[in-house]
């Protein structure tokens, strides 16, 4: 599996390097995991379980904790009880093997910030932790520009403007977020699955055909009256790339 390329740095504010927890009982999964974000920058520690979790949280301070829900001996949802009862404003990402609405909702309720199954991709799981450290006050992003720029689209992340040759396109907030995930993903063709959970989360409802709606509401905004940007691959799911000059003409 290829390790994700590093986008922008993200820095503490004091400078030194992003802190990462990873807890996992998967070896394997716990050091893969720990090699891509490490590739990031940041400065990474494991737990293969939820007492040594909540220990090397307690003396490392993470900044952000990649939680399996299923560990073997306190579950990711106690372990984050007990960390936030001990003050941990830390990003929490769940990992596991559970896709069950209500394994989904008792994460987040329990504190956590966002949720991602196995199997999964690297790329994906970097994108959500760097997402969350974002909006964290402790992280600041060495990068100047909030721009991300597929061809004449831009897209805006602090401010959440979007234009297109130059021309403002106002979005809803659902259509916003699934722009900007095909967006940081150009000419890489994304599943409904994939798209379902980093766009719906847990509301989705295995409903796959909002992904087509959502596509369809996407494009008459974006190419309506403009050389196409989104394309289906059918069978696949869908992407964003930059108009060949021929079909811009």
């Amino acid at each position: 599996m290829a390790l994700p390329t590093p986008a922008s740095a993200l820095t503490r504010t004091d400078g030194t390097a992003v802190r990462a927890l990873v807890v996992d009982d998967e070896a394997s999964l716990g050091e893969l995991l720990r090699m891509a974000l490490r590739y990031e920058g940041w400065e990474v520690q494991t737990a293969a379980n939820g007492q040594d979790a909540i220990a090397l949280a307690r003396t490392f301070s993470p900044d952000v904790i990649v939680l399996d829900i299923m560990l073997p001996d306190v579950d990711g949802l106690q372990v984050l009880r007990r960390l936030r009862e001990a003050g941990s404003e830390a990003a929490v990402l769940f990992l596991t093997a559970k896709d069950a609405v209500d394994d989904r909702v008792a994460g987040l309720t329990a504190g956590g910030d966002d949720y991602v199954t196995k199997p999964f991709s690297l790329d994906e799981v970097v994108a959500r932790l760097r997402g969350l450290l974002r909006r964290s006050a402790r992280i600041v992003s060495a990068a100047i520009d909030p721009e991300i720029r597929v061809g004449d689209l831009v897209l805006n992340e602090e401010t959440y403007e979007v234009e297109r040759g130059g021309e403002p396109i106002a979005l809803t907030a659902t259509e916003f977020e699934l722009l900007r995930y095909l967006m940081r993903n150009p000419r890489r063709v994304l599943s409904k699955a994939q798209i379902l959970d980093r766009v719906w989360s847990y509301d989705f409802g295995g409903r796959s055909s909002i992904v087509e709606i959502y596509i369809s509401y996407l494009r008459k905004k974006i190419d309506a009256r403009r050389a196409a940007m989104i394309h289906t691959v059918r069978g696949v799911g869908y992407t964003i790339k930059a108009p060949s000059p021929e079909s811009a003409t």
